[in-house]
């Protein structure tokens, strides 16, 4: 009896230690899915009439035969945030060098929809679809439209005849299209029929339905760098550098992003050279500016709401040049000069008496030393690591203390659990040795 005894306590304390660790496991931080996918298209099904190049947008009520069913799942992979535009439509943001990929998952046995024997797709021999502007073909069963629009406003529209029997029968996975930076549009025709009569199998006639799953998307690189190439070297310039020759923009295929481009000059004014803006107007990617001045490039990208800026010198005057490299304003360099300060050829200012207050002004100009390149930017996350702020940098000491101290409970816990084990057993062994001498006396 003692011995069932223990073998309760060891069990129930076994189950407690058992809680315990899944608790921690659940409670640990997962690292985001690579592979995490999004849903496009669901609720999107309508009755399009019969033979009306699938035009109408009629509900599917419960008396319609595709009431309560869908044909399957369209899911798109390889962006890494989900978010929307202004009008509520999808966008996928990437990386450059990512990998968008649509597939659609059949959820249905097309000769048996719906588990019913009388409802199968038929072979659309003379569909056709009035918004894509597909003519008149064998749609056979199901057609798959995929229309892309680039940067520049053109379109192509590819056509997957035949789709849903290229799937197959029930639980067919297949990888439709991958997808770089564009706005899509995606549709699904296809037409079910059903016998109009059926005696004892023999069925005459059949009525015939049509069907559309669509939606929208728009795939966008998430970045919002760009690289400012030297027109001589043809080598990246680096934030504050100087060029005397000119310099051409880079925005490594990212053909979404907002740039405007400033450029001022040095006149001469009352209190000596003042900055004139000549120009403060949008850029695009492959332009180039040969024409003395500092501009200033600043980069936007609407759908994360962030920004970089980027200062480059092209020219020869030693002030702006300056002014381009440290940042300061054109009095306080004319004041430094006057002083006995000189400009190197990149623009860096010494001091005459203060070495270390070189260090100081000059400063920028290190923490920009190691900016992504054009070519990082096509082969890993265009976003520079940053050092977490204190805050995150506490909550991440504090997880790890809790980590720490969850460990040290668990160990105490099994410690426990082995010392109640110990003490059952060494007391059912006594009890049993007692019974053992009363039964001898």
């Amino acid at each position: 009896m003692n011995e069932v005894n223990f073998i309760r306590v060891f069990k129930a304390l076994s189950g407690v230690l058992l809680v315990l660790f899944l608790a921690m496991g659940l409670s640990s931080p997962i690292a985001g899915a690579q592979d995490a996918e999004f849903v496009l298209g669901k609720n999107s099904l309508v009755n399009t009439g019969k033979d009306n190049g699938f035009s109408e947008r009629n509900l599917v009520d419960k008396d319609d035969p595709h009431w309560g069913w869908e044909m399957g799942d369209f899911l798109v992979s390889g962006f890494t945030r989900a978010t929307e535009d202004n009008h509520g439509k999808t966008v996928l943001l990437k990386n450059v060098g990512d990998t968008v990929a649509l597939r659609f998952e059949l959820g249905q046995d097309i000769n048996n929809l719906n588990g019913t024997e009388n409802l199968s797709v038929s072979e659309d021999k003379n569909g056709w679809d009035q918004k894509f502007g597909v003519e008149e073909q064998n749609f056979g069963r199901g057609m798959l439209i995929v229309k892309q629009t680039n940067h520049k406003n053109e379109s192509n529209t590819e056509l997957y005849r035949d789709f849903l029997a290229a799937e197959g029968s029930k639980g067919a996975d297949t990888e439709v299209k991958v997808f770089e930076e564009g706005d899509y549009e995606v549709a699904l025709d296809y037409e079910i029929k059903r016998p109009r009569v059926d005696v004892f199998g023999w069925k005459p006639a059949y009525s015939y339905s049509n069907y559309q799953v669509s939606f929208k998307f728009s795939v966008r690189n998430g970045n919002n760098m760009v690289f400012p190439i030297d027109l001589a070297t043809g080598s990246e310039l680096v934030n504050e550098a100087s060029t005397e020759d000119g310099f051409r923009l880079d925005l490594a295929k990212s053909r979404y992003l907002d740039i405007d481009l400033k450029r001022a000059t040095l006149n001469d004014g009352a209190d000596g050279l003042v900055e004139d803006t000549r120009f403060n107007r949008p850029a695009r990617d492959g332009s180039e500016y040969t024409e003395e001045g500092v501009y200033t490039i600043t980069v936007r990208n609407r759908y994360t709401d962030s920004e970089t800026v980027k200062t480059i010198y092209v020219g020869t005057d030693t002030i702006l040049k300056a002014h381009a490299k440290t940042g300061l304003p054109l009095s306080e360099i004319k004041t430094m000069l006057d002083t006995g300060a000189t400009i190197t050829d990149d623009g860096s200012l010494i001091l005459a008496d203060a070495s270390s207050a070189e260090s100081e002004i000059n400063e920028r100009l290190d923490a920009t030393a190691e900016e992504p390149t054009a070519a990082d930017q096509g082969k890993t996350d265009v976003v520079e690591p940053v050092e977490p702020p204190d805050d995150a940098a506490d909550e991440h000491e504090r997880s790890g203390n809790g980590a720490v101290a969850l460990i040290a409970v668990l160990s105490l816990i099994s410690a426990l659990l082995l010392l109640a084990g110990i003490f059952f057993y060494r007391r059912s062994q006594g009890i049993s040795s007692k019974k053992t001498d009363q039964t001898e006396a």
